[in-house]
Parts: C-alpha cells; sequence; structure tokens
C-alpha cells in the first residue's frame, strides 16, 4: 500500500500542534510541514496576500511532494484562502476554525474565554459562530498582540514570559470561565502553561483533534485500510520535510523531535525559485 500524505500548512510554528494531532490518530501517515514564515504573521498581512501567497507556496509544495490531503492550519489563512486552494487543485483541503461549538457543548457555567490572535478576534465569522452556537454563553474574547510571537521564540529557546503571559490573562480570572477555546494553533504548544496559569479552568478546547478526524474520514472516503495506518509507526521519522519561506527557526529540529515529528530535511528560504512569486507579500 502507497502510504498517504498529509500537508500541513501556516505561516508559523503553529500548525504543529496540528500535525501532532494529525500524527498521534494516524501514526503511519506522511507528514509535510510548509510554513511561510517569511509572510509571518498572516493577520497583519492583506488578505490578497495571504491568497496569493498561501496559494504559490502550496502549488510548489504539491508539485515536489504529492499529498493526499492539504490542512490550512492556520485560522487567518483558513478565512480567506480555502475558496481559492479548492479551486486550484482537486485535492481535498481542510481549514480550521476557533472550536466555539464544542467549547459550548462542554461549558458548565456557560462562560467561555476565546483566547486568539487580534485579528481572529476581530473577524465577523467568529462573531457569527458565538451567535449560533453559543449565544447562551457569556464569551469573553482575548485577542494578544505578543503571544503568537511569544510561541514562535519559544522553539529557539527563549522561554514565554510567564509574568506578562498571567497579566493578558487576567480577563478570563475576572469573568470566571471554565472553558478556553484555543483559537490559534500554536496555543496548544504551551497548553501546559496555560493549565498552571488558569488553574480553575475545567475545559481546554482547540481544533486540532477535530481536524485529524476530518483527514481520517477523507481517508475513508478515498478507500484506504485506516487500521494500518493507525498502527504502523516508521522509523525513519513521519515527516518527509519541513520547510520554511524565510530562515530556518534556530532550535526547529529538537522542537520537532520532541513532539515525535522527527525530520531529515528542514530547509529554509523555501524555494529560492518561488522568490519572485512571493515576494511582494513579504513586507
Amino acid at each position: 500500500m502507497t502510504v498517504p500524505r498529509v500537508l500541513v500548512f501556516d505561516s508559523g510554528v503553529g500548525g504543529l500542534s496540528v500535525a501532532d494531532c494529525i500524527h498521534r490518530q494516524l501514526p503511519g501517515v506522511r507528514l509535510v510541514y510548509l510554513a511561510d514564515n517569511a509572510g509571518f504573521p498572516y493577520g497583519a498581512q492583506p488578505e490578497s496576500v495571504v491568497i496569493e501567497r498561501s496559494q504559490a507556496l502550496i502549488r510548489l509544495a504539491l508539485s515536489e511532494f504529492p499529498c493526499d490531503v492539504i490542512v490550512v492550519a492556520c485560522n487567518t489563512a483558513s478565512t480567506v484562502v480555502l475558496p481559492y486552494l479548492r479551486a486550484m487543485t482537486p485535492i481535498p483541503v481542510i481549514g480550521v476554525v476557533p472550536a466555539v461549538k464544542p467549547a459550548a457543548g462542554v461549558s458548565e457555567n456557560r462562560r467561555i474565554g476565546v483566547l486568539a490572535t487580534p485579528a481572529t478576534v476581530r473577524r465577523p465569522y467568529l462573531t457569527d459562530l458565538i451567535d449560533e452556537f453559543a449565544s447562551d454563553c457569556t464569551v469573553e474574547r482575548l485577542g494578544h498582540p505578543d503571544l503568537v510571537q511569544w510561541i514562535e521564540n519559544l522553539v529557539s529557546g527563549s522561554p514565554v514570559p510567564e509574568q506578562a503571559l498571567s497579566v493578558a490573562l487576567q480577563p478570563f480570572r475576572d469573568v470566571g470561565v471554565d472553558t478556553v477555546v484555543l483559537g490559534c494553533t500554536h496555543y496548544p504548544l504551551i497548553k501546559d502553561l496555560l493549565q498552571r496559569q488558569l488553574p480553575a479552568v475545567k475545559h481546554w478546547v482547540d481544533s486540532g483533534e477535530a481536524i485529524a478526524r476530518r483527514v481520517i474520514w477523507l481517508f475513508e472516503q478515498q478507500g484506504l485500510e485506516l487500521e494500518s495506518l493507525m498502527a504502523l509507526n516508521s522509523k525513519e521519522g513521519v515527516v518527509d520535510a519541513a520547510l520554511f519561506s524565510g530562515d530556518v527557526p534556530r532550535g526547529i529540529g529538537g522542537f520537532l523531535n520532541g513532539l515525535g515529528l522527527a525530520t531529515n530535511d528542514i530547509r529554509g528560504s523555501w524555494p529560492s525559485a518561488a522568490a519572485g512569486v512571493i515576494a511582494g507579500g513579504s513586507a
């Protein structure tokens, strides 16, 4: 059986939390990780730039690494690029949205915190999700401008400033939320730290497991033998390549190893041939 492969795309390292979920549910599936860190953060980019860069990089990645499923593991990109990617390729494309619906399903005191990026907090689609699935809840939105960058820095060995993080999370304590939505794929990477900061929170909800289940469903539709994919575990590492449009993040090899996502192929400034295609979006 040809082992299927999933392309996981993000603007930084946050999508590794999603890749981790896919790997844990389907350890036999191969992965390619693609990060447009030269365009990071996407929340600061015009939508047209996000669309152009995403399409260009994903198209080039697929030309070198044919894949069976594409996962856009970035909330900002998912709100704008999915229709364009689906028009570009017949390969199934999965996006992410903040997990408001499952959070409303588990919250006991009907007080929910949504921890996201400033761009996600501002987008109307988050309001629509809350209105549809959590209209009976008090929902505190928190879009911190530095948290994603702190997590990017964590890969290189710089610890998250815990005192500043504690101050940032105070609105959740003030409201008394019992459930927190991790509305950015970066945030599950520091879930242990967040749990220590907010010990009263009973439920932590993110999109990673739901995305992994969707990948499983798509493979089922393709007639793949899931039992073997769930049992197989390659000793060579499951990530065929980790591709970065900017510099390779210092410490990324060890970080990947720590997640069980080892790879022998880590590339920066990838691909140089695409520089002319995407240069306009890197400012």
